[in-house]
C-alpha cells in the first residue's frame, strides 16, 4: 500500500522536529491511521524521523536518522522500520494491521518468507487480531525473538513453530504492557536491591525484625489510606493491614480482589460491590451543572472481562517466570489500577498487588513487610505524575456523554487503550520507590527500634517505671527532639526528679545522637 505522507515536515502533534525531515517508523503509522480514520493514539516517548543530512543522533523526543534509512513509502516498510529501531508498540501495529486488506500482508509475506521482520509481522498480526493468514507453516529455518530484548524487556519465550520465532512478549494478547530497556532500571536491575534487604536482614536480631515489621505493616495500611485522602477506622486499618501482611501467600485470582475489597471497604459496603456493572471515572464535577469532569476514565465495563481474564493470565506467566519482579509488581499493579475494575478500592489494592509479586516472587522475604505505601507517600507528588501519565494521553481519545445520574457513558471503542500501553515510566518510579524502602524506610525503622531498646534499658537501669510509662516516655521525648515538657513532666511523671528527667535526656541525646 503505497502512500503520499513523505513529506518534509517541522512539526508533528505539536511535537517539533529537531529540524526537517520526513516522518519515519511509528510517526510513519501514525499519519497514516489518522488520515484513513481521523483515530488518534498515544504517542509514543520517542519518535522516529529521517533527514538529507548523513548525521544520526537523538533528541529527548526524536530518533534522528539519515536518508539512507529512509524506508519505502509503503505501510509495511515502516513497520519494518519501526520493529527495527524502534521496538513493538503493539496498540499501533494492531490498528495498522486493521486497516491494512489481509491479502496485502500475505503477499508481501509471500515474497519474504524467511525474513525476520516479515515473520515478526505475520505471528503479531495473528496474534493481535486472532486471524489465521493463508500462509503455509514454515518448515525450516532459526528461531527469531519477536520482541527485541535490546530495546524493551522481554517475558518468557515459548516457540511459535508456524511463524519460526519466539514469542517473548511480556504479556497476553488480551493484557500486554510494555516496558523499554532504559539506562536507570538496567542500574536498578543490576544493583540486585533484593540481595541487599536480604543481607541486610541476616545480621540483624530476629525479634527487631519481628517488631520492626509490625510496625510497618501499620505504617503501610496508613500510608495507603492516606494517599486516598482517608483516615480509616483503627479496626478497618488493622485489618487492612493484616491483609497486606498475607500478600504472596495466596493465588491471585478476580474472587480474591473481590475478597480484598471486602476487607478495603469494610462495613460500610458499597451498593453494588465486585467488578463494576457501569462506567467510571476519577475527577470531579462541575459546581453548577454537575457535569463530571474526568482526571481518568475506568476502562468500560462491558470490557472487563476481556481486561481482567488478560490481566490475570499476563499475571501467571510473568510472577512464576525469571521476568523481574519489580517490572512485574509494576506491570500488574499499574495495570490494575488503569483499567480500574471496582467502584471503590481500586487504589489501595493496586498498592497491595505491589507488595504480592514482590513477596509471590521473592525480592522480599515472608518476614519482612515491605512498606511501599509509605515511600509513595514521601513522593505523592511524582505518584500523581506518574498516574497521570497514563492519563493524559488517553482522556482526549475516550468519547463521552453525562448520564442522567452524572456519570458518564462511553461512546466509542476503548479496550485497547488499557490492553497495550507504555509503562517505563511507572516502572522507574517503582522502582525508584523499592530503593527507598530499601535503602531508608526499613534500615530507619531498624535502626530506630535498636536506638529504642538501648534508652529502655538505660532508663531501666535507674529508675523502676512501668514497661506503659517508659513507651509513654520515650514517646514524648521523640516528639519534644529528646525534651520533656513541664506540662508532660506534671501530668504523666510526677513521680520523677529532676536529675531523673535530665539523666533520660542526657541517654536520649547520646542514643539518638540529638
Amino acid at each position: 500500500m503505497k502512500n503520499n505522507f513523505s513529506q518534509i515536515t517541522t512539526v508533528f502533534h505539536d511535537r517539533l522536529l529537531p529540524e526537517k525531515g520526513v516522518l519515519a517508523g511509528y510517526a510513519f503509522l501514525l499519519q497514516f491511521i489518522e488520515q484513513q480514520t481521523g483515530k488518534l493514539l498515544p504517542l509514543p516517548r520517542q519518535l522516529a524521523m529521517v533527514t538529507e543530512k548523513h548525521q544520526r543522533y537523538n533528541t529527548t523526543e526524536w530518533q534522528v536518522f539519515t536518508k539512507r534509512h529512509k524506508p519505502k513509502n509503503d505501510v509495511l516498510s515502516h513497520v519494518v522500520f519501526a520493529l527495527k529501531y524502534e521496538g513493538i508498540d503493539l496498540l499501533i501495529l494492531k490498528t495498522t494491521f486493521q486497516l491494512l486488506e489481509k491479502n496485502i500482508i500475505e503477499e508481501a509475506l509471500m515474497e519474504m518468507p524467511t525474513s525476520q521482520y516479515f515473520r515478526r509481522i505475520w505471528f503479531l498480526y495473528e496474534w493481535l487480531l486472532n486471524i489465521k493468514l493463508n500462509i503455509p507453516d514454515l518448515k525450516k529455518g532459526t528461531y527469531v525473538d519477536v520482541l527485541n530484548p535490546e530495546l524493551q524487556y522481554a517475558g518468557p519465550a515459548t516457540n511459535s513453530g508456524r511463524h519460526r520465532v519466539k514469542n517473548n512478549l511480556p504479556g497476553t494478547p488480551e493484557f500486554c504492557p510494555l516496558i523499554r530497556k532504559t539506562e536507570k532500571l538496567e542500574n536498578f536491575i543490576n544493583s540486585r536491591l533484593d540481595e541487599a534487604i536480604h543481607k541486610g536482614l541476616n545480621d540483624r536480631d530476629k525479634d527487631i525484625i519481628r517488631r520492626t515489621a509490625a510496625f510497618l505493616l501499620l505504617k503501610d495500611s496508613k500510608a495507603s489510606f492516606a494517599i486516598e485522602g482517608e483516615i480509616p477506622p483503627s479496626l478497618r486499618g488493622r485489618n487492612w493491614g493484616k491483609a497486606i501482611g498475607q500478600a504472596g501467600k495466596k493465588t491471585l485470582t478476580l474472587t480474591e480482589i473481590e475478597r480484598l475489597q471486602q476487607i478495603v471497604i469494610g462495613s460500610k459496603k458499597l451498593k453494588r460491590m465486585g467488578f463494576r456493572k457501569e462506567e467510571g471515572f476519577i475527577g470531579e464535577h462541575d459546581r453548577e451543572t454537575f457535569t463530571p469532569l474526568p482526571d481518568h476514565i475506568s476502562a468500560k465495563a462491558d470490557d472487563l472481562d476481556s481486561l481482567m481474564n488478560g490481566w490475570l493470565k499476563t499475571n501467571n506467566l510473568l510472577q512464576n517466570s525469571k521476568y523481574d519482579p519489580v517490572l512485574t509488581a509494576a506491570t500488574i499493579a499499574f495495570g490494575f489500577v488503569f483499567i480500574h475494575p471496582l467502584s471503590d478500592g481500586n487504589g489501595r489494592i493496586h498498592r497491595y498487588l505491589i507488595h504480592h509479586v514482590l513477596t509471590w516472587m521473592a525480592f522480599v522475604k515472608r518476614e519482612m513487610i515491605f512498606p511501599v505505601s509509605a515511600a509513595i507517600l514521601n513522593r505523592i507528588s511524582d505518584y500523581q505524575e506518574v498516574l497521570e501519565d497514563f492519563s493524559l494521553q488517553r482522556i482526549d481519545l475516550i468519547e463521552w456523554e453525562p448520564t442522567p445520574d452524572h456519570n458518564i457513558r462511553i461512546l466509542n471503542e476503548t479496550a485497547d487503550l488499557y490492553r497495550y500501553f507504555d509503562l517505563t515510566t511507572q516502572a522507574e518510579f517503582l522502582y525508584e520507590c523499592v530503593e527507598e524502602t530499601i535503602n531508608k524506610i526499613i534500615p530507619a525503622e531498624i535502626d530506630y527500634l535498636e536506638k529504642y531498646d538501648r534508652l529502655t534499658n538505660a532508663i531501666n537501669a535507674f529508675i523502676n517505671l512501668p514497661n506503659s510509662k517508659v513507651d509513654l516516655l520515650i514517646k514524648y521525648l521523640d516528639q519534644n527532639s529528646g525534651r520533656l515538657s513541664k506540662r508532660k513532666r506534671q501530668k504523666f511523671f510526677d513521680e520523677l526528679s529532676e536529675d531523673e528527667i535530665l539523666l533520660v535526656e542526657e541517654q536520649y541525646a547520646e542514643i539518638f545522637k540529638r
